[in-house]
């Protein structure tokens, strides 16, 4: 007997899914198993290699971000979120945000990850959670009030047809010096992010807002995992990346703009 029916849809049929005791199924019978961590998989694309980010990245970015450093971001966003809305979490990654999303919201989390999906499910018991493309969000059109998107690919297209007629979309990227001197710890040669692009088809531009911080590193631990939950690490040398083994302290540049859209209808 179904129990209840899930937000997800069925990625094949596009029909609803209904929860059963270990798996979602729609009424076309494709079915797809509910993890033991609680996500289900409805990634359709093949193909072999890596999907998303692995347990290195990922336990490095739970290691330092449990110890608060990007805890200022989190207030922020929650801030600009509100409370009473169906959120989908773009990229939601292990769940940091989500978890916290989903103290005062419907929080929804898709991601290619499976490895990180399992510690999202892990520690937001209350959320449905999906290994999916962003280029096919297994949702219905108009069906949830806001996007938050946090240093992760978009999908604009995707995004305005799951938002609602009066919907959000919510996104936070990186500001030019944006662990600046990380980079100067590492490389000879230094480089500035580029410039945020404000503009974004289909969107009206609420608010911006920029946060910017130090933090102080006070461990070679804390250095080499920020390092590692970056995208900076499997671009880099191994030569330059032992430039890290011997700091043990390091201050550093945190800036972010975070960006708040409507939909434009």
């Amino acid at each position: 007997m179904f129990l209840k029916t899930s937000k997800f849809i069925c990625p094949i049929c596009g029909g609803n899914l209904f929860v059963t005791d270990n798996a979602l199924k729609c009424l076309k019978s494709h079915c797809f198993d509910i993890s033991k961590q609680g996500y289900v998989n409805l990634l359709m694309s093949g193909g072999s290699g890596r999907h998303g980010d692995d347990k290195l990245m990922l336990n490095s970015r739970r290691s330092f971000l449990d110890k608060g450093y990007y805890s200022p971001l989190r207030s922020a966003i929650c801030e600009i979120l509100g409370k009473g809305h169906t959120v989908l979490d773009s990229g939601c990654g292990e769940g940091y945000y989500t978890s916290v999303f989903a103290e005062n919201n419907e929080a929804l989390g898709i991601d290619i990850s499976k490895e990180a999906l399992k510690m999202a499910a892990s520690i937001c018991k209350n959320s449905e959670f999906a290994v999916a493309s962003i280029n096919a969000i297994p949702l219905p059109d108009n069906s949830v009030d806001t996007v938050v998107n946090i240093f992760a690919p978009e999908s604009l297209s995707e995004f305005s047809r799951v938002l609602n007629t009066d919907g959000r979309y919510i996104t936070a990227v990186p500001l030019e010096r944006h662990l600046f001197s990380l980079k100067k710890a590492v490389y000879d040669s230094p480089y500035l992010n580029p410039a945020p692009q404000t503009e974004k088809e289909g969107f009206e531009l609420l608010s911006a807002k920029e946060l910017k911080y130090s933090i102080d590193l006070k461990s070679n631990e804390d250095i080499k995992n920020l390092f590692l939950m970056t995208p900076y690490y499997y671009k880099t040398s191994r030569e330059d990346q032992q430039k890290l083994e011997g700091l043990s302290e390091l201050t550093i540049e945190v800036e972010f703009l975070i960006l708040e859209y409507k939909i434009i209808i």
